[in-house]
């Protein structure tokens, strides 16, 4: 069966945003309970040369929401780059989930056809919508989404594979957000909070990582 750019793009983000959420949750707890500053947290790289843990999360929104609105062909939004805290960042991600469940199947799929250039090292570069898709904004969301967790997981914040899978359930339409957990036969429908997907995905223990 064919798969539409709608299904490769929209519903991956929103399955890993709101498992970066997750993690971020989890991040905050283990701060309070071991007493540490979240700035800590918040400015820690992997190594000095590379972003740090809230730079990662916020590229990590832009690549979801902004990939999301050029493949619609609209303008991407603008979130306020200000974070001082984890609270900051789950606030983020929840602004990045909000705005991809906007968008349709009909909007995403309507891209196939179309070319987006995009700046790759100070150099405009024009892709077809697939290509940019699949060579570009895909790798460079995982990769953010990926740095975030282990900046965490190396800092000690006990998280393991099944916070970054999440529980490989259905992914999660944008517009009319409807999901039912693996393990909790949980049912959402419409704008019920999606947090409590992550209290039922969270339920089993973390595998090691």
């Amino acid at each position: 069966m064919a798969l539409s750019m709608y299904q490769v793009s929209v519903p991956v983000f929103l399955e890993m945003l709101i498992n970066l959420r997750g993690v971020i949750d989890k991040a905050a707890a283990h701060a309070q309970a071991k007493k540490i500053e979240e700035r800590t947290f918040l400015s820690a790289r992997l190594f000095p040369d590379m972003l740090d843990l809230t730079r990662q999360v916020q590229l990590a929104c832009d690549f979801g929401s902004g990939t999301g609105a050029r493949l619609a062909a609209k303008e991407p939004p603008a979130f306020d780059a200000t974070a001082n805290s984890f609270a900051d960042l789950a606030a983020r991600i929840d602004q990045a989930v909000a705005y991809l469940r906007t968008l349709t199947s009909g909007e995403i799929d309507a891209a196939e056809g179309r070319e987006i250039v995009r700046p790759i090292r100070g150099q405009p570069k024009t892709f077809t919508a697939i290509n940019y898709l699949l060579q570009f904004a895909l790798p460079n969301f995982f990769f953010h989404v990926t740095t975030a967790y282990a900046i965490l997981r190396h800092n000690g914040v006990e998280i393991g594979k099944a916070d970054f899978v999440g529980t490989h359930g259905p992914r999660i339409p944008a517009a009319s957000f409807e999901a039912r957990a693996t393990r909790g036969h949980l049912r959402m429908t419409g704008s019920e909070p999606y947090a409590a997907l992550l209290t039922c995905s969270r339920a089993k223990p973390a595998a090691e990582a």
